[in-house]
């Protein structure tokens, strides 16, 4: 961009041409250096894995990288450490607090091979909002000094398939410049990345600039939905990691596949500038029906017709029919 012109600005409805803009702001000169992405998906599509893996080649690439898993199960950097559980922002907050100490940075965030990583944690099953807990988490993070810390990227594990106002913290708040979606060929974690763009789309409409990047589709069988989602949506597909028994396995004891020299490093290592690079886009949220158009119609049930049910059909309406006990007087 010349030095001269000002930093390009997409309205989040039309563009000149009365077009819908579906590229948000540009970069400008005086833009933040560190990239701060939320990456949603839900439970159990493999948030934590992709990341886990992108982070690792990052930091082989010579990126300074910082991991925050926002999962209230806070499973996000296991991977990372080889299964071990790292201490949380919220617990560890709360034994200091209980001592009289304060928390410090070495008391919650630890690195392996140059990726930085902590978890912000969540209450106990049953005591407490999980939403909340992402909020208490970054405000300890702010105590910390975390606007100060020098990083190439900043990636936050967020679940997706929660709609509490906690879990939409970075889009809510332009607390990130762009956000990713992983998901895959099946109803339900696409039914989650459009919720996601919904709320993108929700915020934008509110005076935000966040955008959503792209998705990534893990565990690909080739089917083609969750490509096709992209394009409805009007995300491009940063990359497909494949249905593979490998990974599985590896997956499940542990392991970083995401090494430069490794089987799966140029995979990783495409993600990883894709990621770099990808501008934030508006996206376009579709409703059940065009989501449901995306699958073939006898695996969804799209041909199933609603029927209203009645209230004879719940109980037996002769026994509502109970006689009044209320008392009427004829008028004098």
């Amino acid at each position: 961009m010349n030095a001269q012109e000002a930093p390009k600005t997409y309205d989040p409805g039309l563009d000149e041409s009365g077009e819908r803009a579906d590229l948000l702001a540009t970069v400008s000169a005086d833009a933040p250096k560190t990239q701060v992405i939320a990456i949603y998906g839900k439970g159990g599509i493999g948030k934590s894995f992709t990341l886990s893996n992108l982070s690792y080649m990052m930091a082989q690439q010579g990126k300074k990288v910082l991991l925050i898993g926002c999962d209230p199960k806070s499973d996000t950097t296991s991977l990372l450490f080889g299964g071990k559980a790292c201490p949380t922002i919220i617990e560890t907050a709360s034994a200091k607090k209980a001592a009289g100490d304060e928390v410090r940075v070495e008391d919650v965030c630890f690195k392996r091979d140059g990726v930085f990583a902590m978890e912000l944690g969540g209450p106990e099953v049953g005591r407490g909002c999980g939403g909340r807990g992402i909020i208490h988490g970054f405000e300890t993070l702010e105590k910390l000094g975390f606007h100060d810390w020098d990083f190439d990227y900043v990636l936050l594990d967020f679940l997706g398939d929660v709609v509490c106002g906690g879990f939409g913290l970075p889009i809510a708040r332009d607390m990130c410049q762009k956000v990713i979606v992983v998901a895959s060929n099946d109803l339900q974690s696409l039914y989650v990345a459009n919720n996601v763009c919904s709320a993108v789309e929700y915020f934008r409409r509110l005076g935000g600039n966040v955008g959503v990047a792209g998705m990534v589709t893990n565990k690909d069988d080739g089917s083609g939905e969750a490509q096709a989602f992209c394009k409805a949506a009007g995300i491009p597909e940063l990359a497909s990691i494949p249905a593979n028994d490998d990974i599985r396995r590896k997956s499940a004891n542990y392991e970083i596949i995401g090494h430069p020299d490794g089987e799966w490093g140029e995979l990783f290592a495409t993600l990883a500038q894709n990621v770099a690079d990808a501008p934030p886009h508006q996206p376009k949220t579709l409703t059940q029906d065009e989501l449901l158009a995306l699958f073939d119609g006898d695996t969804v049930g799209r041909h199933v017709t609603l029927q209203p049910a009645t209230l004879s059909d719940l109980c037996d309406t002769t026994a509502l029919n109970k006689p009044s006990l209320e008392v009427i007087y004829d008028d004098a």
